[in-house]
Parts: structure tokens; sequence; C-alpha cells
């Protein structure tokens, strides 16, 4: 179940204000009343007038707003299921989120530069199933394999050093954590992406790129960074972050091990320059692997529910119009 356009319920919000406002107008009639001052007056003045009819075609209008709201944002339910058959591979992409990657020697950021390009590149991926895995000091599986590629790209937006407080840079762990996605049963169809600065030297990290290369895992890297380097700045406190010395930390694009990574398991290497070529080699890559048949079950329409609540609103506002304020009379 889902509202299509959940942007709307927000709307919802202005009911409270609703009420508010038809509470200041009962106060205020209350007052009127009183300044007339002859109650008696007063009473054969509004002897027509009807209280509750004038609560209850208030209660007809907001629940007519409320039906109007839920109807724009489109209530679904899913409808009938199928296989889709696909022609693909299997994607893990594996993103550095240290707080190094905050560095701005990359244009915002490192790691904003990282996103744009798994997003773009998810594109480029219709027919393949992805998987995220974010690491730092420890890695983290973000996502299963799958072929849902919005939530992928919803995950890689979400994507920070907040996701993982440990801070350092396991790219062992991370291998390890995206090969266990894999189906440990097949020897090709798969790939590792990884992109990182590669800044903190792992030394199994090469072993496990080696292990993987055996079990048919290519593992293309990223690098991005400058070798130059560059300070980090504290996205918090805005201040450029030192060692135990006060020195300023720079930090620099490890090209060096990230090659080693890919020249093991028979990928290709790239430093994140010019995002165009980045994204034309690395899918040119992939693609270039085996494909298999990839089936899963799609919900291929969604049932809308918004006709019943227009409907509804429709009806309801009919309903307030023909409705009197005012009492009916009796012989």
């Amino acid at each position: 179940m889902r509202f299509e356009n959940n942007l709307y319920l927000f709307g919802l919000a202005a009911i409270p204000f609703m009420v508010m406002f038809f509470i200041f107008i009962l106060q205020w009639k209350k007052r009127t009343a009183s300044k007339i001052g002859d109650a008696r007056l007063v009473k054969q003045l509004v002897k027509n007038y009807s209280p509750l009819k004038f609560t209850l075609k208030f209660i007809i209008i907001v629940l007519a707003f409320a039906g109007i709201i839920l109807g724009a944002a489109n209530y679904q339910r899913p409808g009938s299921l199928q296989n889709v058959n696909r022609q693909g591979v299997d994607v893990m992409l594996v993103l550095d989120v240290s707080k190094s990657m905050l560095a701005e020697d990359i244009k915002p950021s490192r790691l904003e530069r990282a996103k744009q390009l798994l997003t773009r590149l998810f594109d480029k991926l219709p027919n393949d199933r992805l998987g995220i895995v974010l690491f730092a000091g420890r890695s983290y599986l973000q996502m299963p394999l799958t072929i849902d590629h919005s939530a992928a790209k919803m995950y890689v937006h979400d994507a920070s050093p907040d996701a993982v407080p440990t801070q350092g840079t396991v790219i062992a762990d991370a291998l390890r954590m995206a090969n266990g996605s894999f189906n440990s049963k097949e020897r090709k169809y798969k790939s590792i992406v990884l992109i990182s600065d590669g800044e903190d030297h792992d030394p199994d990290a090469l072993k496990v790129a080696k292990e993987l290369a055996n079990d048919g895992v290519m593992i293309n890297t990223v690098g991005i960074g400058s070798p130059d380097g560059s300070p980090i700045i504290d996205p918090v406190s805005k201040e450029v972050k030192k060692d135990e010395n006060g020195q300023t930390v720079i930090s620099k694009l490890n090209e060096a091990e990230l090659q080693q990574l890919s020249d093991a398991s028979n990928g290709i290497y790239i430093r994140l320059d010019n995002m165009e070529d980045a994204l034309i080699t690395l899918s040119q890559q992939l693609d270039s692997i085996e494909k298999k048949s990839l089936t899963d079950a799609e919900f291929i329409d969604y049932i809308s529910y918004f006709q019943w609540f227009l409907g509804a609103a429709l009806l309801l506002l009919l309903i307030e119009f023909i409705l009197p304020e005012r009492k009916l009379k009796t012989a």
C-alpha cells in the first residue's frame, strides 16, 4: 500500500488550523451576543439558528477537505504480480564514507561527487541488480541486491559519515561483506565497484581481493581525491581537522592501493576527474561481464483509489450545500 503523491499529504496539516478557526468563530459569536445585553432579545433573534447544524456543516467541510487531499495523494494498492526476466549482472557498490571523504579537493566534496557518480551510474545499469555497502572504520550492508534502483538512489543520497560512527578505512571488511551478498555457487556474473580515496592503507585488502577474484568477482575501483591532498573540514564545526600535535591533517588519494585491488581481480581503476569519462568507462566495463537471466517478481501495476476519495468529498460538499443552518420550521 502506498500514496503515489506523498507531498500532498502535508495538506492535512491545515486541519488543526481549521479547527482553531472554527473555535474562534464560536467564541466570537458568544462575545457578539453578550454585547447586545438583553438575553431574551438575543434568544428571540437567533431562535431559528441551530448550533448543532452549524457544527455538523463544519465537520462535513473538514471531511471533504481531507477527502480532496487523500484523493490528490492517490492511495494505491499493489495490483497483479508477474515475473520479469532480465539479462544482467549483480553489482555491489562499496562506498567509503569516512571523514576523509569530506575533503573538498574535488568539489563540492569527495563524498558528494562519489554520490553523483553512483546516482548517474544506476541509470546506465537498468537490468542489473544492485546492492550497497557503506564503510569507514566498520562496514555496513545498507541494501542487499535488488532491482529497485529508486531505493538504491535513496540510500546513496542519505550516505554520510554519520552512517558509520567508527572512523578508519577497512576496505578488506567491506569487500568481504559485499562478496557475502553474492550467490556463492556462481563464479561469474558479479562485480564490485569500490569508490574510495584509499587514504588509510589496509594490509588485508589485497589478500581479500585475490580471494574474491578466485570466486569470480571482478573489483572495479574508483579513486576520488587528489594525490596532493586537501584539509578535512568538519561539517558541524566548520573547522579544519588537526592531529594530536595541532597540525592540519592533509588527506591524500592513495591510488596505488586502489590500482592493486583492481589489477588483482581483472578489474579496472578509474580516477574520478571527469564525470562523463568515468561513467562511460565504468558502464562499459560492467557491460563486458557475462550476463545471466535475472528473474524478479514485480508489481506490474497499482490499483488507484483516488476516485473514491474525490467522490466522497464531492458528495459531502453537496450535502453541506443543501443542509440548512437554520432549524426546520414545525407546524
